[in-house]
């Protein structure tokens, strides 16, 4: 089983797919979504990834559709029960949690701010969820420990699917979640304001920063993003490159944890992978074992 990296780069107003496999470490396009949409959410069960809603013409779609890995085809997946854009995705148990992304101005979307697909019967069922805690945008969402974090403009939310209990995010966490987040080993990653990379160690309730990598990264102050592949964390950055073009860089880092409680990382390898025209942008990126 390999595990690869796919990513998603917005160029010329088109969305570009493409997979950076690991042995050998080579970059190849993908065939492009058919039908692309701005702001949906993402999600991988197993050899696919489900793409999830989006607005299209500024209206929120509840259209999936679903790229499979091995055989590098679209097909459309079951629609979920409501249109969504920016919404929060989370895999638990091999079921596909969206919440969010959607107006609660009818029952139905009251209803179904929260939904759950389960592959196994090919259908999206809602979720039970507090009046409290819809908020329309989610900017970012993990999974640590069984349990779907998203952040919201105004603090987050907590679900656990197997209790089926929803709660707030922690202060601690809430200040310092900024941009787009990835989990190893338990551990949640982002780059803080200061453009360093940060975990946050969810039992201790404390945020930690990555040592180690001080010389042989940049300073991530925008359009970074980051995956765990393999059980090392892949960070993928937006960088000036020659006359037109910019360029898209990656840098794989093993994380250890020490014994007296801190990060390190260090670089497995670092590189340009792409260089894409000025104006282009980092959607989206996620690890696949196929």
């Amino acid at each position: 089983m390999q595990h690869s990296l796919y990513l998603i780069v917005r160029v010329n107003c088109t969305l570009k797919w493409f997979v950076l496999n690991q042995n050998p470490r080579i970059l190849a396009s993908l065939p492009p979504n058919p039908s692309p949409a701005i702001g949906s959410a993402f999600a991988a069960i197993g050899s696919k990834i489900f793409v999830l809603g989006g607005s299209v013409n500024d209206v929120a779609s509840p259209t999936v559709q679903v790229f499979d890995c091995r055989f590098g085809t679209w097909e459309l997946g079951p629609r979920m029960r409501v249109g969504r854009e920016f919404a929060a995705a989370g895999v638990v148990g091999r079921k596909i949690y969206v919440m969010g992304g959607c107006l609660v101005d009818t029952w139905a979307k009251s209803a179904n701010w929260a939904e759950v697909f389960d592959p196994a019967a090919g259908r999206w069922a809602g979720v039970e969820s507090p009046v409290e805690v819809r908020e329309k945008w989610m900017h970012a969402s993990a999974v640590v420990e069984e349990k779907i974090y998203a952040m919201a403009d105004r603090g987050g939310v907590v679900f656990e699917p197997g209790t089926a209990e929803w709660g707030g995010v922690s202060t601690e966490l809430d200040l310092g979640w900024r941009g787009r987040a990835c989990v190893v080993d338990g551990v949640l990653y982002c780059y803080d304001y200061l453009g360093k990379i940060r975990g946050f160690d969810v039992k201790e309730g404390l945020w930690k920063e990555l040592k180690g990598l001080e010389k042989g990264l940049p300073k991530f102050l925008c359009g970074a993003t980051m995956a765990n592949v393999g059980g090392n964390l892949v960070v993928l950055w937006e960088g000036k490159g020659n006359g037109k073009e910019m360029e898209i860089s990656c840098a794989e880092i093993a994380i250890q944890k020490c014994s007296d409680g801190g990060l390190r990382g260090s670089i497995v390898w670092s590189d340009v992978i792409l260089s894409v025209p000025i104006g282009s942008a980092i959607v989206h990126c996620l690890a696949v074992a196929v």
